[in-house]
């Protein structure tokens, strides 16, 4: 049962560090966004930086 089981947990390590990654990445551009002046659309794309 070990031998099936260490695969599948990496797997699903390694798919939650890039999920939080994503999330993280995200945060980060709206955090800049915003400090430009810009607003953040529905859409995720940054408006109205100059």
């Amino acid at each position: 049962m070990g031998l099936i089981f260490k695969p599948v947990r990496t797997i699903l390590i390694l798919v939650a560090a890039f999920v939080a990654g994503v999330l993280y990445e995200r945060n980060s551009a709206t955090d800049r966004c915003l400090d430009a002046g810009g607003r953040v659309a529905d859409s995720g794309f940054c408006e109205g930086v100059k």
